[in-house]
Formats: C-alpha cells, structure tokens, sequence
C-alpha cells in the first residue's frame, strides 16, 4: 500500500472510536440535561408497567362491542396489521409483496372459529414469523384490533339473509343497474 494513502487514512481510523466514549449519567447523579438536575427521571403521567396488575386487568376483560372500539380497532389495524394483513385481512400487504413469508388469511375457517383472545394474544406475545407487539399494542388496544378483526371476518361471510331488504335487493340485482 502507499505510504501516503496510509497517512491519509489514518485520521479517519482514529475518529471511529469517538462513539466507544460518549458522556453518559448514571441513575442516581445529577444531570444538567433536565429541569430537575436529576439523571433519574420519573414515568409519564399514566404509565404502567407491562407487568402490572393493570396491564393484566385490561388483557383479562373484553371491553363491550362499541362504534368507538371498533373505530378504533381500524385505525390500529390500519397502523399495526394492515401492512402484513392487507386491508381485507387476506394476507397479501405490501410488506408479503416484498419478500417477507405470507400470513395467514382472517377470513380462513381456522381463523375464524379462533377466539378474540387468541388474537389478542397473538399480538401481544407474536406467533411464527410474526413478532410481538405487546410493547407497542396496549390491551385496550389490541381489543380493538381483535374487535375489527371480526368485523372483517363478518363483512366476508354474513349471509344475505341477514342483510336489510334494501340492501339485499342492491346485493341480488343484477350489475350496472
């Protein structure tokens, strides 16, 4: 090698173990970065602990099937599920579409029969190739999500028996009119 690409480099060595040495403060010491003076800083206001009896409380009980649960259910689906799960819950998202291995479909007979619980837990806790988002996913949450979820499965297998007159009529007459 060249003596002078050497002396070059050399410069550019030394620098990348700037980030070995970075200031950091320990727990109980002060810090000027806060208000407080303190390193240590207290949880947000309303913050529980992923282990606290709270947190298990809400996973325990299903909340009420409301219009605002289920508004809510798709718009977390819409951030956390939908990029995997497609919007219909088919499985065929953008990020399967790139590579990533297929879920599977909401709407399979398996899926189906499967408990509210089991989703919830599924996403808390993760399952195959899917991770958990339990630290991402409050319960309240991932009731939710598990709440839409259903409402996908029904809006591909209700009957049409089950539909308003009007409706039915709409479903059964034939199309362009």
């Amino acid at each position: 090698m060249r003596p002078w690409l050497v002396l070059l480099l050399l410069p550019a060595l030394a620098g990348c173990d700037e980030m070995s040495r970075q200031p950091r403060d320990d727990v109980y010491r002060a810090s000027p970065l806060f208000a407080d003076g303190a390193a240590m800083q207290a949880p947000p206001p309303g913050a529980v602990a992923r282990d606290a009896p709270a947190w298990d409380a809400a996973l325990a009980e299903r909340p009420p099937m409301t219009p605002a649960l289920l508004a809510r259910g798709r718009e977390r689906y819409r951030i956390f599920c939908q990029p995997c799960h497609d919007a219909s819950g088919s499985g065929h998202g953008i990020i399967p579409a790139r590579g990533f291995p297929q879920p599977p479909d909401f709407n399979s007979e398996r899926l189906r029969q499967a408990s509210s619980q089991t989703f919830v837990d599924v996403i808390g806790h993760g399952h195959g190739v899917m991770f958990a988002y339990g630290d991402r996913v409050p319960p309240g949450d991932r009731w939710a999500i598990a709440a839409y979820i259903r409402a996908l499965q029904l809006s591909q297998h209700a009957p049409a028996a089950d539909l308003a007159a009007g409706d039915r009529a709409r479903l059964e007459a034939p199309h362009g009119r």
